[in-house]
């Protein structure tokens, strides 16, 4: 079963006049494309789905920041409560990174915790943090509607569309028809802003498809031992390498970073076992000050054109609508590059490829 790229929906907003760019010279790039969405095409995060993360400042004393908006429901839900419970129980406040593996991952935790050579005492999770099942590392299609997004991209509509948006470009008429090639799943599909992959085909029968989130650039998870443990939240870690897909259904993805992902993607290698950094390291650890629940955090003062030295105050971001015709029109770019630079299109996009626009907003 082939994979499909954007929804019927976003398919038929295409018409022949919104992008009759069929001149490969001069047409705009994925930036671009994004840049002239539509106000209503922008979702709001809710504040209670972002943690604000304080490191200690760089060398230079310059304050660093990571925001890491986290999953929704149904995915993931009973890992992202006990993140907020240790967000809201100061947990996280001064633990480190101790893991910075190239190529990989950025993992983050109390030093104390599951480590054989630990010197203290690891720090008391808060009681009554529930564990979560295995199973929950994937949902079942029906929770989101699956079997109508799949058979919302008909083969037939799709290359009729497809021809009118690309003009002579068959091929993104062909991408369009038959989706997104995904060596780890049989479908690959957006829902509500984030990245997912399915089993739809492949179920055994009687049994319905399950969805899951993918390991994506900049994706948040959490750290476990051995199955059957599945981890409580307290040990996180962010991809900063190519997307290990490998991951996924093996361990609970519960976000990603949507600002600040310098911060932690330029830190030391480790050179210990997997990237954690060795006692000879101790210095490159960087202490995380602060984790805060955004919905916890008072709105800046609008007297004030910056925030205080040292006061945290709510950000608010917006993501650009996986079902609208721009996201349409930008995955289709993000497959098929026909700005100047580019002189062969790809052909296809990996669905890591299509990073998902978020943005700073307005109060």
């Amino acid at each position: 079963m082939r994979k499909p790229l954007i929804s019927l929906a976003a398919l038929c907003a295409l018409t022949v006049p919104a992008i009759a760019q069929d001149e490969p010279q001069g047409a705009p790039s994925p930036n671009e494309i994004v840049a002239g969405a539509k106000a209503e095409e922008w979702i709001a995060i809710p504040a209670e789905d972002l943690l604000v993360m304080t490191l200690a400042p760089d060398a230079a004393g310059k304050e660093r920041k990571v925001v890491i908006q986290l999953m929704p429901a149904p995915f993931s839900q009973g890992w992202v409560e006990n993140i907020r419970t240790l967000a809201r129980a100061k947990w996280y406040d001064n633990i480190t990174v101790n893991r910075v593996q190239d190529n990989y991952v950025v993992q983050w935790g109390d030093l104390n915790y599951d480590n054989p050579e630990a010197k203290g005492e690891p720090k008391l999770l808060p009681p009554g943090l529930p564990t979560v099942d295995e199973s929950d590392y994937s949902v079942d299609g029906n929770a989101i509607g699956l079997a109508v997004k799949l058979a919302d991209t008909r083969r037939d509509l799709a290359l009729e569309t497809g021809s009118a948006l690309a003009g002579t470009d068959t091929t993104t008429a062909i991408i369009i028809a038959n989706g997104l090639i995904d060596s780890y799943a049989q479908a690959a599909l957006f829902h509500a802003g984030w990245p997912l992959a399915s089993n739809a085909g492949s179920a055994a029968e009687g049994e319905p498809a399950k969805v899951w989130p993918v390991h994506c650039y900049g994706m948040v998870g959490v750290g476990r031992n051995l199955s059957p443990d599945t981890g409580s939240g307290a040990e996180l870690y962010t991809v900063i390498g190519q997307a290990p897909r490998h991951l996924d259904r093996n361990i609970a993805l519960v976000g990603r970073i949507i600002e600040g992902m310098e911060h932690l993607s330029s830190l030391p290698r480790g050179h210990g076992d997997l990237g954690f950094y060795s006692d000879e390291e101790a210095d490159k650890r960087t202490p995380i000050l602060t984790v805060r629940v955004a919905s916890d955090l008072p709105e800046a003062d609008p007297a004030s054109s910056s925030e205080a030295v040292g006061q945290q105050t709510r950000p608010h971001f917006e993501y650009l609508s996986t079902e609208g015709e721009t996201f349409a029109r930008y995955a289709d770019a993000r497959a098929n590059r026909r700005d100047p630079f580019f002189i062969v299109p790809a052909g296809g996009a990996d669905i890591c490829n299509i990073p998902v626009p978020v943005r700073r907003a307005a109060k």
